[in-house]
C-alpha cells in the first residue's frame, strides 16, 4: 500500500445490518509509514440497484440509485507518520429497499473512502459493504389473515376409450410466513377413474422478475416434497409441511427493478393437474391471536386456530360423494431431509434477528475481526454465522446457510403435522 500501513473502515459496534431511517456511523483508520500529502479525504455512502439480461454480469442494462452522500472528513493537508482516525456518520433515507443479490441483479450498499492526493500521485481508495433490512410486517399485508386454498379438476382419457376425472384440492394453514416457520399443507385427491394417478408433488417456488428492457424471470424451487400415487377409485388425503428457509422477503419496498413473489404449487404427474397458492415471506410473523377467525379445512369451515388440521365433516360433498374409500397418502421423498430420512435440522432460534443487532441475541458476539454475516447467493439477504466463520456463498439448491451443519442448537427434527396442531390447540385452550 505504499506509504499506508493500514487503511480501514470500521462501523460503530461492528454493526453491518441497518434499517431505513437509521444512522450509520464509523471510523476511517489510517496508519502511515511516512508523511502523506493529500488534497482531501472523502467518505461516500452509496446504495443502488442494477439489473442485467445476462447472468452474473456487472454491465447493468438498468440502474436506480437510493442513496449517494459524500462527506469530507479532512481538507488539504499532510498526514504525519503514525495513526489517524476520522469519524463519519450518515442518515439512511426512510424509503430504501432491502439488500438483495440474485443472478441477474443486485441491491447493494457500501461506504467508500478516498484519499485524494496531489497531481501525479496515486489516490488511495477502500470500500466496505453494509446491508439494509426494510422489514416486511406480514400483519400489514391486506387479506393475509386467512388460510389459502385452491381446487383443480382434470378430465382425461386412458386405455383409448375410457375417461375419468381427478379432483385436486389444496389448503395451507396461512398466507404469510417468516423464515423458520412451517408451511402446513393439506391435500385431497379424488380419483374418479379406473386408473392410478401419478405421484403428487408439492413445491415452494420463488419467482424473481428483473425489469430490464427485456424482463428476465428467474424461477427457483426452494423445497420439494413428493407423495405417493392415488389408486383408481380412491379418495386420498395428504398432510405435509415445508420449513421456510432463510429467504428474501416478498416485497422489496422502494425498488422498481426487482420483484419477488412466492407460491406453493401442488401438482399431479399424471394426469397433469396443478394448483397454485400464493404466499408471502416476511420478517415479522402474523399475529395468530385466538380472535382471528380462520377456516380450518379446504371447504372453508370457520375456526379460530389457523394451524388446526382440516376436519372430516367439513369437506365438500362434491369430493366425498360416491362412497369412495378414503386413505392416507404416504410421502415418498422430501428435499428438506437428508439421505437417511431425517429432517434437516433447522431450529427456529437460528432464524432470530433483531434489527440493529450486531449478532443474534442468543449467540456470543464474535470478535471484531470476524465477519458477522454470511451472504448466500441465489437471491438472498445476509445471514449471521455461527462464531468466527468467514462468509461463504452457498451452493445448496435449497438456499440454506452453510452454518447449519455446525450450529450449537439442538439437532431436533421439525414436529409432525399432528404434533404441531396438537401443540397449537393446547396453547389456545390454556389462554381461554
Amino acid at each position: 500500500m505504499g506509504k499506508l500501513q493500514e487503511f480501514d473502515i470500521t462501523f460503530t459496534n461492528n454493526k453491518v445490518v441497518y434499517g431505513p431511517g437509521e444512522s450509520i456511523s464509523g471510523t476511517v483508520k489510517i496508519r502511515t509509514t511516512e508523511s502523506l500529502h493529500f488534497k482531501a479525504i472523502k467518505v461516500n455512502c452509496h446504495g443502488s440497484c442494477g439489473v442485467s439480461n445476462t447472468a452474473n454480469s456487472t454491465a447493468y442494462n438498468v440502474e436506480e440509485q437510493y442513496l449517494n452522500s459524500t462527506l469530507s472528513v479532512a481538507e488539504k493537508g499532510v498526514l504525519g507518520v503514525g495513526e489517524h482516525s476520522f469519524p463519519f456518520q450518515f442518515v439512511i433515507p426512510a424509503a430504501v429497499p432491502t439488500s438483495f443479490e440474485g443472478p441477474f441483479g443486485k441491491i447493494v450498499y457500501r461506504v467508500k473512502v478516498t484519499i485524494d492526493t496531489p497531481r501525479f500521485s496515486k489516490d488511495y481508495k477502500i470500500q466496505k459493504p453494509f446491508y439494509l433490512l426494510n422489514m416486511l410486517n406480514l400483519n400489514e399485508v391486506p387479506d393475509i389473515a386467512y388460510h389459502s386454498s385452491a381446487v383443480a379438476t382434470k378430465k382425461f382419457n386412458y386405455l383409448l376409450v375410457k375417461s375419468g376425472t381427478v379432483m385436486l384440492k389444496v389448503c395451507s394453514d396461512m398466507k404469510g410466513y417468516i423464515p423458520g416457520q412451517v408451511i402446513k399443507l393439506f391435500t385431497e385427491i379424488h380419483n374418479k377413474s379406473g386408473k392410478d394417478t401419478g405421484c403428487v408433488l408439492a413445491s415452494l417456488v420463488q419467482r424473481v422478475t428483473y425489469k430490464t428492457n427485456k424482463p428476465v424471470v428467474d424461477l427457483r424451487t426452494i423445497a420439494e416434497v413428493e407423495g405417493a400415487k392415488v389408486k383408481a377409485g380412491k379418495h386420498a388425503e395428504w398432510k405435509e409441511q415445508i420449513i421456510v428457509p432463510p429467504l428474501p422477503q416478498s416485497q422489496l419496498t422502494g425498488c422498481n427493478l426487482i420483484d419477488i413473489i412466492y407460491f406453493i404449487q401442488v401438482s399431479l404427474r399424471y394426469p397433469e393437474a396443478a394448483v397454485t397458492l400464493p404466499i408471502y415471506i416476511g420478517n415479522i410473523a402474523l399475529n395468530q391471536s385466538p380472535t382471528r377467525s380462520t377456516p380450518t379445512s379446504p371447504a372453508g369451515a370457520a375456526g379460530v386456530m389457523p394451524s388446526a388440521p382440516p376436519v372430516e365433516e367439513d369437506r365438500g360433498d362434491d369430493i366425498c360423494a360416491g362412497g369412495f374409500t378414503s386413505e392416507e397418502l404416504p410421502t415418498k421423498s422430501h428435499s428438506q431431509q437428508d439421505p437417511s430420512g431425517q429432517a434437516v435440522t433447522m431450529s427456529p432460534s437460528a432464524f432470530s434477528y433483531s434489527p440493529g443487532a450486531a449478532a443474534p441475541p442468543s449467540h456470543n458476539p464474535p470478535d471484531a475481526s470476524a465477519p458477522l454475516f454470511c451472504l448466500s447467493t441465489g437471491a438472498t439477504i445476509p445471514f449471521f454465522t455461527e462464531g468466527n466463520v468467514a462468509p461463504t456463498p452457498t451452493s445448496c439448491s435449497l438456499i440454506l446457510p452453510p452454518e447449519y451443519s455446525t450450529t450449537d442448537y439442538p439437532h431436533e427434527p421439525p414436529p409432525s403435522y399432528e404434533e404441531s396442531c396438537s401443540s397449537a390447540n393446547s396453547s389456545f385452550n390454556s389462554r381461554q
